[in-house]
């Protein structure tokens, strides 16, 4: 972002402690009460946006932010799958909607981590609920912040996920890496925030998500 600053690296040991300093595993308000407008979305990019997601159905999600524990640690993506409906080839966090047999958004983001790319629950460890984030589509995705112990192999489901990666979480943590990028949707300008790690977009849901860890963790 113009004039960002660069963030200095967390070690492993201190982001978890904060996380688990910060972060609670109580389900935050508004995940299915349209009463309650969440803060977080993609409303922060563009604010517009919030008038379009208000008057959508809503739709509880969950997802899992990923942090795996090397001596430098990463967040764990996901390329949707190409032949997908909606959001196709898109890089995301694994998850999906929150089913009404599910517990709790926990259970929920750990489920969807199985079923998407085979993430065994033995390797995860629930640090925290980061904020409720409404996208332009009436979804509203509680983030669950996880610490993933090194060691797991991942099984992807093919009809969802096309290729699970990792990227250093201090690139992006940095802020110096986030822009605010536009594309034309429904006739309109839509803006949002967007990395680039390589080959890989970072954009969206998923850059929004990003930026809340950043602000709940680092600042």
């Amino acid at each position: 972002m113009e004039g960002a600053q660069t963030v200095p690296t967390l070690p492993a040991q201190e982001f978890f402690a904060r996380a688990r300093a910060r972060l609670t595993l109580d389900a935050p308000a508004g995940i299915d009460d349209p009463a309650v407008t969440p803060a977080r979305g993609d409303h922060d990019a563009d604010p517009v946006m919030l008038k379009i997601a208000a008057v959508r159905p809503i739709r509880p999600a969950a997802v899992l932010v990923a942090i795996v524990d090397r001596p430098e640690p990463t967040v764990l993506l996901t390329q949707r799958a190409q032949h997908l409906p909606d959001h196709a080839g898109q890089v995301s966090f694994p998850g999906g909607k929150i089913d009404k047999s599910d517990d709790s958004p926990l259970a929920s983001a750990l489920r969807e981590a199985d079923e998407e790319i085979g993430l065994d629950r033995q390797f995860v460890e629930p640090l925290g609920y980061l904020d409720l984030y409404m996208t332009t589509l009436g979804y509203r995705i509680v983030p669950l912040l996880v610490r993933v112990k090194p060691g797991f192999s991942l099984t992807l489901n093919t009809s969802e996920v096309d290729a699970s990666f990792e990227v250093p979480l201090a690139f992006v943590m940095d802020q110096a890496n986030v822009q605010r990028h536009s594309r034309d949707w429904q006739g309109m300008t839509r803006h949002y925030y967007a990395l680039t790690f390589g080959e890989r977009y970072i954009w969206g849901v998923t850059a929004g998500i990003l930026r809340n860890l950043y602000e709940r963790i680092y600042r």
